[in-house]
């Protein structure tokens, strides 16, 4: 465990780093919860495990003590030996205007870049920090050399994985950088698609810094937009994208009764959207869009609505829901799963579930802010250790 310089620090889950934190401003517990606006008993339990610390609450508290929400849920730590990719892919963002990879043949590009994308389809986020620059270069020298819509949104598709790691990562400087370049590059030589998915990336950086307003007036508007130049099954493409993104914008509204309207107008819009785009979901530009995934964020967004009972009732068959879709669908969606059962009181489901998701996508374990605080709240409650908690803390590296 190292210390950030806003006295967190990186590796903790998330309520410890909160508690960490709190006292690095020398405040108390009252003191903070007065300032978020939250309850005395809440932010105790919060910080001692008996409860999770959830987005929404992080992002008040965060606000309470003028840091983001990415900030209070805590970086993630890189191992060892990807920072030197880390350090590469820093300068490769840099040089966004610089032909300096390898102008390769398309198909060898193409091959690329499916390598990457099963990397992150699969959560293996080590293996993807360390191709990610080397592909940023190649696909950077390729858009500035042919210059054709392809190449430049093919760059697009790479510049949206480098956003989704750093996410991952909370690394949010390098998130924001990210999105920037990935519209500049959409800007190059637009097409509508590209900048959909451009928007939903931008919406993602608010998302993570807490400041959902903002990310959902991106989305309205980035809606408006490919509602206006699409038409088909690429506008329903485009608009279950950007919704998908507005449903979990919405549901971490510091407003229960607005985001609960809102969360239902982007429920509607997706399902609305997902009907013109087949029975199963299909993987369009580094996305998974289509009908299961669309239930899946619905499920999510329930979850962080605080309405477990509902999240747990739509779904009779999880395992048939899931089928077909990626590690990056499927274990969130667990984790979700085991946050409804942990708020409604059933710790042993919870573990379950949450080992699903760890089975799932391993490296995951170690990242996913959610699913660490869930973890550690359980190992908290659990009176005694056994063997799935202990399994879990080595994979998390969350001591018990």
């Amino acid at each position: 465990m190292s210390t950030t310089p806003d006295g967190g620090a990186t590796g903790l889950a998330p309520g410890e780093n909160l508690a960490l934190l709190r006292k690095a401003r020398c405040l108390t517990q009252k003191q903070l919860a007065q300032r978020a606006n939250i309850s005395l008993s809440l932010l105790a339990k919060i910080e001692v495990g008996d409860r999770t610390l959830t987005p929404a609450v992080a992002a008040v508290v965060g606000r309470a003590m003028g840091i983001t929400m990415a900030e209070v849920m805590g970086k993630a730590t890189v191992a060892e030996t990807g920072a030197q990719s880390l350090t590469d892919l820093r300068a490769a963002l840099r040089d966004y205007d610089v032909p300096g990879g390898t102008r390769l043949p398309e198909g060898q590009l193409g091959a690329e870049m499916a390598l990457a994308h099963g990397f992150r389809k699969d959560v293996k986020v080590v293996q993807l920090l360390e191709a990610l620059p080397g592909l940023l270069r190649n696909a950077t020298t390729n858009a500035l050399t042919a210059n054709t819509d392809a190449a430049w949104a093919a760059l697009c598709q790479v510049y949206s994985t480098v956003y989704w790691i750093a996410a991952r990562y909370r690394w949010m400087d390098l998130a924001e950088l990210a999105v920037a370049r990935q519209r500049w590059a959409v800007e190059q030589r637009p097409t509508p698609l590209a900048l959909a998915v451009a928007a939903r990336d931008r919406a993602g950086t608010y998302l993570n810094f807490g400041d959902v307003e903002r990310g959902l007036d991106v989305i309205d508007h980035a809606v408006s937009e490919a509602e206006r130049a699409l038409s088909g099954q690429a506008r329903d493409t485009a608009v279950n994208v950007l919704t998908l993104r507005g449903m979990t914008l919405a549901g971490r509204l510091p407003d229960k009764k607005e985001a609960r309207r809102e969360a239902a107008r982007h429920i509607r819009s997706a399902a609305s959207s997902a009907e013109g785009l087949g029975s199963r979901d299909t993987w369009v530009l580094g996305l998974t869009v289509g009908p299961q995934n669309t239930v899946l964020h619905r499920l999510a967004t329930y979850v962080d609505l605080g309405r477990p009972r509902d999240a747990l009732e739509l779904l009779d068959d999880l395992p048939a829901a899931l089928e077909g879709l990626p590690a990056t669908r499927v274990a969130p969606t667990y984790i979700s799963v085991a946050r409804a059962q942990l708020d409604i009181g059933d710790r042993d489901g919870a573990l379950k579930h949450l080992g699903i998701a760890w089975d799932t996508a391993p490296q995951m374990a170690r990242i996913h802010p959610m699913g660490r605080e869930v973890f550690r709240v359980l190992s908290s409650l659990h009176r005694r250790a056994n063997p799935t908690l202990t399994r879990m803390s080595k994979l998390s590296g969350i001591g018990l």
